[in-house]
């Protein structure tokens, strides 16, 4: 038998402290830029636990934050689980309505805010029910005017906070670490609760070569939110490597991102397709050194092929596809091309790289039909199931279990295929299928295939009701703002007409300025589906 030890957050901090004092965290915050070794940064983690508990936290609490990616951020990512609270990393973007909600129903004890957001939490602080303190986090020596009550400094907090404060010894691996809300476009928001032990995992997964392969030597900017499913892990992850972090902070562009990786040389970053979007054209009208970068990972929907093609043919940047959800803490699959594929011709590896990849080990998978019949071979399209010990086995307080958790599996309610290689392809989401005459239609690749057209900087396809077939696809494209890249439907139709069956092609081609998107990035069919049904009958 092995040494029963138990694998928390804690742990990891010491691991840092002992190994990489001298490594560095770079963030940039509302004035500007600053750089902390993880020497500084573990102390003023410490000092934060000290913090929290003079404010009443206790073991189970929740504490929330409402911040963009900085160093106290980062901070609240290790202190909070280490005191034995729990940490909740509060989505930024949501509704008014949706915030009152999540906050609520986590029945947070603290917020941690910053500054510039402080009037998200002033318009709705008269019906947060469980909040008994605000702190908040801010560059300046003395605190905005705010109707906030009570509410302190973060760094007037840590300043006068215990110095030679050590976390808990009384965190076990299968306590609660952390929770975050699903986004809620349909419905309300649910929580899914993070244990010490599945974090701890998750971040060895994350350090495996054949994932992430996130290491000591990396310089990553995790430009997905913090508030975002634990941004895809990296935080906990980089911390306990000794990896160099650069975070990109309040109001990140375009623009930003490009400086970042060319003045700290990024060697890996990560972030949803809309970001890669907008960064792929402010290379294309600037000039930038991106040398350093060994990979960008995409997840959060599926990213273009003429995307990927474009990264790695003319910017010579290897481009990842990753799979995951809140529920999944989330990394479940990457992208890689297995070292005997080396014959591959360069659609044939672009086709492999548009696909989000192989399941990463310690999970299982498998694809069921709508009967609950395993599907046996890459043509047949299925629900994805996983389980594995960084899955959630319910959402928190029970909320509406039912449909997603059974039988000891997730149902995710995403429709893939699985290749003879093992590489999962995300279909569609079951409520996005377009099902036609019968047959279904994937609205990713039409998305997909669209958006290699050289004038189309995006596109999204929804369904919409017909009284004949059920239902047909619309395609709604954004295109480029160069005069050059005015087409016409017809135009995009004749593109997709030698790619697809003739059934599958859109019915309408709708040229819009923006496609609505999801607080993470996403694009949101649900509105977009609505204008387009109110457009097509006007």
């Amino acid at each position: 038998m092995m040494m029963d030890t138990q694998l928390t957050l804690d742990s990891m901090i010491k691991r840092t402290e002992q190994y990489f004092p001298k490594k560095e965290v770079i963030s940039r915050t509302q004035i500007g830029v600053q750089t902390f070794t993880y020497k500084e940064i573990v102390s003023r983690m410490k000092r934060l636990g000290s913090v929290l508990e003079s404010l009443g936290v206790k073991k189970g609490d929740r504490v929330g934050t409402f911040a963009w990616n900085h160093h106290r951020h980062l901070e609240a990512y290790f202190s909070v689980p280490s005191i034995g609270a729990v940490l909740h990393t509060i989505n930024i973007r949501l509704s008014q309505e949706h915030l009152i909600y999540i906050i609520n129903h986590a029945e947070d004890k603290v917020l941690l805010i910053d500054e510039d957001l402080l009037p998200l939490i002033e318009s709705i602080k008269d019906e947060l029910n469980t909040v008994e303190a605000f702190v908040v986090m801010t560059d300046n020596e003395t605190l905005p005017g705010t109707s906030l009550q009570p509410v302190y400094s973060y760094e007037e907090l840590l300043d006068k906070a215990e110095s030679t404060y050590e976390f808990s010894a009384e965190i076990e691996e299968n306590d609660p670490a952390g929770i975050c809300y699903t986004s809620g476009t349909t419905g309300k928001p649910k929580g899914v609760v993070y244990s010490h032990r599945g974090i701890y995992l998750h971040s060895m997964a994350v350090g495996m070569k054949d994932t992430i392969g996130l290491s000591e030597s990396d310089i990553i900017l995790p430009v997905v939110p913090m508030f975002h499913a634990n941004a895809w892990g990296m935080p906990f992850a980089a911390t306990w490597m000794g990896t160099t972090q650069v975070l990109p902070g309040p109001n990140m562009t375009p623009k930003i991102i490009a400086e970042m990786i060319e003045k700290y040389k990024v060697t890996f970053s990560a972030g949803v397709p809309t970001i890669w979007l907008g960064l792929l054209k402010e290379l294309e009208q600037g000039s930038y050194n991106t040398s350093s970068l060994r990979a960008l990972l995409c997840g959060g929907s599926a990213a273009p092929k003429g995307m990927i093609h474009t990264y790695e043919s003319k910017y010579g940047i290897p481009f990842l596809h990753g799979y995951g959800m809140t529920e999944t803490s989330p990394l479940v699959t990457v992208t890689r091309i297995k070292s005997y594929q080396t014959d591959l011709s360069v659609d044939e590896r672009l086709e492999i790289l548009s696909k989000q990849g192989l399941v990463v080990p310690g999970i299982e998978i498998k694809v069921v039909n709508e009967n609950g019949e395993v599907q046996p071979n890459g043509k047949d399209m299925g629900e994805l199931l996983i389980r594995g010990p960084w899955i959630a086995d319910s959402y928190y307080k029970g909320d509406r279990n039912s449909d997603a958790f059974q039988g000891g599996w997730l149902h995710t309610g995403d429709v893939v295929t699985v290749d003879e290689e093992g590489v999962v392809k995300i279909v569609d989401r079951t409520k996005d299928l377009i099902k036609s005459g019968g047959e279904w239609i994937s609205s990713v690749d039409l998305e997909n295939a669209i958006m290699a057209h050289e004038s189309v900087f995006e596109a999204c396809v929804v369904s919409v009701p017909d009284p004949k077939w059920q239902e047909r696809p619309v395609a709604c494209i954004v295109l480029k703002d160069e005069p050059q890249h005015q087409i016409t439907k017809d135009d995009i139709i004749e593109f997709l007409r030698p790619q697809f069956a003739k059934w599958w092609l859109p019915d309408e081609v709708l040229f819009i300025d923006e496609i609505p998107k999801t607080s993470v990035g996403k694009f949101l069919k649900v509105k977009l589906r609505e204008q387009v049904e109110k457009q097509l009958t006007l």
